[in-house]
């Protein structure tokens, strides 16, 4: 590999400046570097391997992405947390501080991230480019329409969705039930409207009318095929095996059989090269796909991670959500089909998130309350036996520091996790970027060195059910999972067709091991409700929906849209 020029990291901003200043102002007031010149600074990588979209941002060209495939593999670090919380634990924030704090203490370190959903940027959630002095920029571009991935695989999906009610307008020659049409349509925004529909309507020249429903973008199989294909090949593949639909005698049409899965896959040609930027200290980082924990695979693109490992000699990767969604799939759908394998997990905790799980309201989280952080640490033990017991990975806490926290309620949340024989380091790389982590990057060089057996929570070869079952109780505590029969009948009928050994994934609610969003901490012994399945042949699993999640989410009371503006002079302000 090249050498890996230093630069000079910034010196921390004074804390009485930072408090005033929101995520949206650090990054505007930051200088940033060509993207061009910093890939060859940093990488060696010469102008003609880039596909640029502007100064500060880039597409990696395949060819060259295929060029690096004799190259040896760094090693992976994967940033998971504990149940999310309405407070925010900044695990993205978190995995931006972490790779600048490895290239700050002298090692060579890229990041992979997940591009951020517009439907969360102007709903509840916010943007996903790190916070404070630990962010990946260009911060707006980054969290609006960056290089135009999520519309490529919007369009690619709903080319298919067209395809399947012109071809029944036209003859219906593959004779597909209209009752039976499985695949949705998708836009890339929260709207509850358009989560059940009738199209068709108008009469014989609008087609057939039937039932129809939107997915959010991030639920859609097309981005769960882009982030798991290897390449061309394998993406056009994949779109191939799509099932769509199913005929009167209950045979499954796929997107092949429409004629359909070449032409998505031109759509979707320049997607699949991961896209470059950087840090706010000049590390260079790939964000690429973006499929949610809770109702997808919940990682980055395995193009992405695979360049950055061999292009660096640590790749930082993160999973959505906590470590019982994101990590959970990171290891039993992405690593199970790619070989990846962790060298090391960093589980990120802050000491609102615990008081949260202990029963404390948001409003009164900047109170110090020690025995809630000690119920709440339940909930962090639970993630950590999963990681450690279930999947055999070596951890390492990341305590997110927050200005509230008191010294009393650190210190207990470091004994408590030091009592269970795991190291835990506190980070102030939100103040301080990298310099604020370096802690925590010399303790994951030193845990990520040795060789690690990967484990997976259930093997392949049982029934669907079974699986689901095992997973179910060993990584979510339950005692039971209940679905209804049509569920039962649905499971039998992809065993027979051939689809019993995929790997499942499940979609729930992020905030709790079970199905119920306000039951809090590391809830056992309860039934989880599995209320629907689905089939996704080209991703190479079974989703299975559980209690009252929705693929398309809906917008809040008061949603984030309100406050994003332009300001007199041109400026994007109030975006998080």
């Amino acid at each position: 590999m090249p050498p890996c020029p230093r630069l000079t990291t910034p010196p921390p901003v004074a804390a009485s400046a930072l408090a005033p200043r929101t995520d949206i102002e650090i990054a505007q007031a930051a200088t940033l570097r060509r993207i061009a010149a910093l890939a060859q600074e940093r990488l060696g990588i010469a102008d003609e391997h880039l596909v640029p979209y502007g100064h500060f941002k880039a597409k990696l060209a395949l060819p060259f992405v295929d060029s690096l495939q004799g190259r040896p593999d760094g090693r992976l670090v994967l940033v998971t947390a504990i149940s999310p919380t309405p407070a925010g634990e900044g695990k993205t924030t978190t995995t931006v501080g972490l790779g600048d704090a490895l290239n700050h203490i002298g090692q060579k370190a890229m990041i992979a991230l997940r591009e951020p959903s517009l439907g969360p940027v102007f709903g509840l959630k916010g943007g996903a480019a790190g916070g404070g002095h630990a962010q990946v920029v260009p911060m707006e571009d980054i969290n609006l329409h960056f290089t135009g991935d999520f519309s490529a695989i919007a369009l690619a999906h709903n080319l298919l969705a067209a395809a399947i009610d012109n071809h029944v307008h036209h003859g219906n020659a593959l004779g597909i039930d209209v009752r039976r049409v499985t695949w949705r349509r998708v836009m890339d925004m929260n709207d509850r409207a358009l989560r059940a529909i009738t199209v068709g309507l108008g009469g014989p020249a609008n087609g057939f009318p039937r039932q129809d429903g939107f997915d959010i973008v991030v639920a859609s199989e097309v981005m769960a095929v882009l982030c798991l294909a290897s390449g061309l090949a394998d993406l056009k593949a994949r779109l191939g095996r799509i099932v769509v639909a199913e005929t009167r005698e209950r045979r499954a049409v796929t997107a092949a059989d429409l004629k359909v899965h070449g032409a998505m896959a031109v759509l979707l040609k320049d997607a699949l090269a991961p896209n470059l930027v950087q840090t706010l200290e000049h590390n260079l980082a790939l964000l690429h796909g973006g499929p949610f924990a809770n109702i997808a695979h919940g990682c980055n693109s395995l193009i992405a991670t695979r360049t950055a490992l061999k292009l660096a000699d640590w790749t930082v990767t993160e999973a959505g959500f906590g470590a019982d969604l994101g990590a959970e799939k990171f290891v039993d759908i992405k690593c199970r089909t790619s070989g990846l394998r962790p060298a090391a997990a960093v589980l990120v905790a802050t000491v609102r998130a615990l008081k949260y799980h202990g029963g404390v309201e948001r409003a009164e989280l900047g109170r110090e309350d020690l025995a809630a952080v000690e119920r709440g640490l339940a909930n962090l033990q639970r993630h950590l036996h999963n990681l450690r017991e279930v999947f055999g990975l070596p951890c390492v806490v990341a305590v997110n520091h927050f200005a509230a926290d008191t010294a009393g309620e650190l210190e207990l949340l470091q004994r408590r996790v030091a009592e269970q024989g795991v190291p835990v380091h506190l980070c102030r790389h939100w103040a301080e970027g990298g310099r604020g982590a370096a802690d925590l990057a010399r303790e994951v060089v030193r845990i990520g060195q040795a060789a690690t057996a990967l484990r997976f929570a259930y093997e392949l070869e049982p029934p669907l059910w079974e699986k689901i079952e095992t997973l179910a109780r060993r990584v979510h505590g339950a005692a039971e999972v209940h679905a209804p029969a049509a569920v039962h009948e649905q499971l039998r009928r992809l065993q027979e067709q051939g689809h019993g050994a995929l790997p499942v994934c499940l979609a729930k609610t992020p905030y709790s091991f079970s199905s119920d969003p306000a039951r809090r901490g590391a809830v056992s012994g309860h039934v989880l409700e599995v209320r629907e399945v689905r089939l996704a042949a080209g991703a190479g699993f079974v989703v299975v929906i559980c209690g009252d999640l929705m693929t398309m989410p809906g917008l809040p009371r008061t949603p984030a849209a309100e406050h994003i503006d332009l300001d007199d002079a041109g400026r994007v302000v109030g975006l998080s």
